[in-house]
């Protein structure tokens, strides 16, 4: 067995849990692979036969559409057979653990499990507790992780900005409650981005982010200058404990991002949001609907990049 659970001895993916860990080579070899999913996806015909007779069961414990949606539509198209669970309102309301509900599920022959959980480490339990034969995709595991949001984030920045090793990305916003902005970090820095910068107000910031390999503002027009990619997060209302912010309206003034604000940035610079967005809170609808968001293609790419996880996996 490989050390670190997520690879087989061989090197290649068994479960995708964290972009923490996998190498560089395997992060590449995902996003190549989309690449052939994003022309299937143009097709009259969008289907391929790579995930048929696989049952891939979408284990939602928090509420999701976005990422919900894609991973099904991702499954749908490589031909699988796709459960949707809204767990919250079936087994764990009876007091089912989430193991026993795993249990059941493998009995039902299930051949991946797809995996949203507001407790960080939730796929990681499943996937050390399921058999050798099943996989576990990480959809979002409390502030911990996104992996499949990090890898369509760097799908993106490559489809518009070609290489990694000359780029200055700025990630703006709640970096405290976002597992997008940890997978995203690990992603930039993995793949060759030699300058990552955080802006955020210090409530919003975890201690030690700066040991992450980031550089810390914040100021958003000092830390926007000279930038080829700016991703905002959105603000995690559901995540904060506590007043961290004095209002909507005051971060927007000092945080939101504005045509004006952004013009410290490249005049080619794309601005990215994992959405759902809050608009005049994070972002000005004229810059997210403007001509250097990649916002809605970011959408379209996640399916490819999902169906590229979801075959590798189901390969091996």
């Amino acid at each position: 067995m490989s050390a670190n659970p997520q690879l087989n001895a061989d090197g290649s993916l068994r479960h995708l849990l964290s972009i923490e860990g996998l190498p560089r080579s395997l992060l590449m070899h995902i996003l190549d692979a989309a690449e052939g999913f994003v022309s299937i996806n143009e097709q009259e015909v969008r289907k391929v036969p790579l995930l048929r007779g696989k049952a891939i069961f979408n284990l939602f414990f928090e509420p999701s559409t976005r990422t919900r949606t894609t991973f099904e539509i991702a499954a749908k198209r490589l031909s699988a057979d796709v459960i949707n669970l809204n767990i919250s309102a079936s087994s764990q309301s009876k007091g089912e653990t989430l193991l026993d509900t795993v249990d059941n599920l493998t009995a039902m022959q299930a051949d991946m499990f797809v995996v949203r959980h507001a407790q960080s480490g939730a796929a990681h339990m499943i996937a050390r507790h399921v058999a050798p034969h099943i996989h576990v995709v990480n959809a979002g595991d409390g502030r911990h992780a996104h992996p499949t949001q990090g890898l369509l984030d760097m799908f993106t920045i490559r489809r518009y900005k070609g290489e990694f090793h000359n780029l200055r990305v700025a990630i703006v916003g709640d970096v405290l409650h976002s597992r997008v902005a940890r997978s995203q970090i690990h992603a930039l820095t993995t793949l060759g981005v030699p300058e990552v910068r955080v802006i955020a107000p210090r409530t919003l910031l975890p201690s030690g982010v700066d040991q992450m390999g980031v550089q810390v503002y914040h100021d958003l027009a000092q830390g926007l200058r000279d930038v080829d990619v700016v991703i905002i997060l959105r603000l995690q209302n559901e995540r904060m404990r506590g007043a961290r912010l004095p209002s909507p309206q005051e971060y927007f003034k000092y945080y939101g991002l504005t045509a004006e604000k952004l013009a410290h940035a490249r005049p080619d610079a794309i601005v990215m949001h994992p959405g759902p967005m809050n608009r005049g809170v994070e972002i000005d609808s004229a810059v997210a609907d403007g001509g250097q968001s990649v916002i809605l293609p970011q959408v379209t790419y996640g399916i490819a990049v999902r169906m590229a996880v979801m075959s590798m996996l189901a390969g091996n």
